[in-house]
C-alpha cells in the first residue's frame, strides 16, 4: 500500500538538519559558480549583456535553492517546537513548497527576459548552470557522506 499510516513521519529531524546544512552549502556553490561563469563569459565573449544574463540566471537558480533551504528550516523548527504533523500534512506541504518554488522561478525568469530585456538564452544558460551545480554538489556531498 502506498498510503502512509496516519502517525508516520516522512522527514526526521536528524535528516532535516543534515540536509539543511547541505542546502546552504549548495546555495553557496551556486552563487560562486554564477559569478565565475559570468566572469568567464565576460572575458571570453566580451559581451556585458550576456554576462549579466548568465549571472542573473545563475542567481535565480540559487534563489530557488535558498527557498528550499528556508522551507526545510521551517519544517525542522516546527518539529523542534513539538508541533505534530501527520504524514498527509507533510506531503501536502512538500507539494505546496514545490509549486511555490516553481512559480517563483517561472516569474523571475519571465521578468528577467520580458521586463529587463536580458538575453533569454543567457538567462536560461545561467539557470541551467545553477541547476547543474546543484546536482553536482548533491552528488559530491552524497559520495563523501557529508555530515
Amino acid at each position: 500500500m502506498l498510503t502512509p499510516t496516519p502517525n508516520a513521519v516522512i522527514i526526521t529531524a536528524l535528516y532535516i538538519n543534515r540536509e539543511k546544512r547541505a542546502a546552504r552549502l549548495i546555495v553557496f556553490f551556486q552563487v560562486v559558480m554564477a559569478f565565475i561563469v559570468s566572469g568567464w563569459v565576460l572575458k571570453h565573449y566580451n559581451n556585458e549583456q550576456l554576462s549579466v544574463a548568465v549571472l542573473l540566471g545563475g542567481l535565480i537558480s540559487a534563489i530557488n535553492g535558498a527557498m528550499l533551504a528556508w522551507r526545510m528550516h521551517r519544517v525542522s523548527k516546527q518539529k523542534s517546537n513539538g508541533i505534530s504533523v501527520t504524514a498527509h500534512q507533510e506531503l501536502k506541504l512538500m507539494f505546496f513548497y514545490a509549486a511555490e518554488r516553481f512559480i517563483t522561478v517561472a516569474v523571475m525568469l519571465l521578468l528577467s527576459m520580458a521586463v529587463l530585456k536580458l538575453l533569454p538564452l543567457g538567462v536560461l544558460e545561467g539557470f541551467v548552470m545553477g541547476q547543474i551545480t546543484l546536482l553536482m554538489t548533491q552528488f559530491i556531498l552524497s559520495t563523501i557522506k557529508y555530515k
